[in-house]
């Protein structure tokens, strides 16, 4: 009998639809082993409806299950996203237990292995029950990771909370991360809530993650020596098998609103591309600070800016700027990155986003708001040298005006090109013939389909 892989998906932010991506390719390469693909109903419909679009035939080893979003009957929403997560989680394993015994009675195969989104630090034990390995994957960067693998040793050397004695400390203790300091933390491991569902929940993945055959996250081993070095001595196997965006390339999507066309028209490396993707917005006076640096800068741009924050714009500016640059609801961001005209990308420092940043060799603007954004923010002035961060953290029109003027203008841009360049031929080797991230997706797909090397 062939593998039953069991794999569960986190089905909140960008989470899902990379995971499907891992297991296409290991579906493709495994014709004969089952995939079980379990996530909420809103979820599924939403990764496998591309599906649909593009007209691609979904593989016959794929089987998409729903379980319970956790959302009572008859509760109203508060409106806090935060809210939705703790509902699902709280109910998770009991209805991921009880959609994996559906698809094993469908298809009659056992589970044989457990791969989950990391989140779900309790696919552990649900493991470990069963026999089978478990294979947690991690969606962002390696250093988010550590931060939440080293969460106990950071508070024993710092403190916690209102008690943190050096708020401005780097973190030289760990391995690839003397840049970082304390303050540029994701939030629970220091500051904010330490006592959160979400901050206990990421603790609880720290400590459980050891105990997995192997974690796997979408990046690649040269972008990070040492952090990739020291996670290695943390774990049983650390598999970077990225960047996804460069491995297998998502169909091209309808361009809309025009943006490759009027990027054609636009000169090498002049343009700003500004997005902060699908769930971060910047407040209303910041929106306002970042419009009038761009009307002032004269420098062309392509604003993706959903459309009911358009009021928050200074009052005439879409009107004035209407020849100067492009304000759209949505931009296919890969292919915009891609395009020779971009010479900056204005950006929440979202792991994706970064990555679609190194294959398209644009340097970065960096406006982190929550989670890893700080860290890769970090990561991306001090460490790879391939962007700023914005003064204080907030966008001031005097200060995107000279982060704008020192990228496209002045010997520091063309430096940061420069970096931001070799490190697109670094992920380009990595994912090439004999590269290390398809070296390590073999190493993964040999510990998922049971087989040995």
């Amino acid at each position: 009998m062939s593998g039953h892989v069991a794999v569960f998906a986190f089905p909140f932010g960008t989470h899902a639809a990379p995971l499907l991506a891992v297991i296409r390719r290991l579906a493709t390469s495994s014709p004969s082993t089952h995939f079980s693909f379990f996530s909420t109903q809103q979820s599924n419909s939403s990764i496998f409806s591309v599906d649909k679009q593009n007209m691609n035939i979904m593989q016959p080893n794929i089987k998409a299950y729903d379980v319970s979003d956790g959302v009572p009957e008859g509760h109203v929403l508060s409106g806090n996203p935060q809210e939705r997560i703790e509902l699902f989680m709280k109910s998770a394993r009991e209805s991921l237990e009880k959609a994996m015994e559906v698809a094993v009675s469908e298809t009659g195969r056992r589970v044989s292995c457990l791969v989950s989104d990391a989140f779900f630090w309790f696919a552990c034990e649900m493991a470990e029950e069963i026999g089978v390995d478990w294979l947690p994957f991690w969606t962002a960067g390696p250093n988010s990771l550590a931060a939440h693998v080293y969460t106990d040793l950071i508070r024993e050397t710092f403190g916690v909370g209102g008690m943190v004695r050096r708020e401005d400390e780097t973190m030289s203790l760990i391995q690839g991360m003397s840049k970082i300091r304390t303050c540029d933390l994701p939030e629970g491991v220091l500051f904010g809530n330490t006592e959160s569902f979400f901050s206990i929940m990421l603790h609880k993945m720290g400590k459980a993650l050891p105990r997995a055959a192997a974690v796997f996250i979408n990046s690649f081993e040269e972008l990070d020596l040492g952090i990739t070095e020291d996670l290695k001595s943390k774990f049983r196997k650390f598999l970077n098998i990225g960047p996804f965006n460069l491995i297998s390339k998502p169909p091209p999507v309808a361009d809309t609103h025009g943006c490759i066309t009027w990027l054609d028209k636009q000169k090498l490396a002049s343009v700003a591309y500004v997005s902060f993707g699908s769930v971060a917005t910047p407040p209303p006076h910041e929106l306002v600070a970042l419009a009038e640096a761009l009307e002032t800068s004269e420098i062309p741009f392509i604003w993706s800016l959903k459309d009911n924050s358009k009021v928050q714009l200074p009052h005439g500016f879409l009107d004035r700027t209407s020849s100067q640059g492009l304000v759209v609801p949505w931009s296919p961001q890969s292919e915009v990155l891609a395009h020779g005209a971009v010479g900056v990308f204005v950006t929440h420092c979202g792991w994706n986003s970064l990555l679609e940043s190194i294959a398209g060799g644009v340097p970065m603007i960096c406006r982190p708001f929550f989670g890893d954004q700080r860290l890769n923010g970090c990561m991306i002035e001090d460490v790879w040298e391939v962007g700023l961060k914005v003064e204080d953290g907030v966008f001031t029109k005097h200060g995107v005006v000279s982060s704008l003027n020192k990228i496209l203008s002045q010997v520091e841009g063309k430096k940061m090109r420069e970096n931001i360049r070799a490190l697109e031929q670094l992920a380009k080797k990595a994912i090439g013939s004999n590269g290390s991230s398809i070296n390590n997706f073999i190493a993964l797909s040999n510990l998922m389909l049971n087989t040995k090397m």
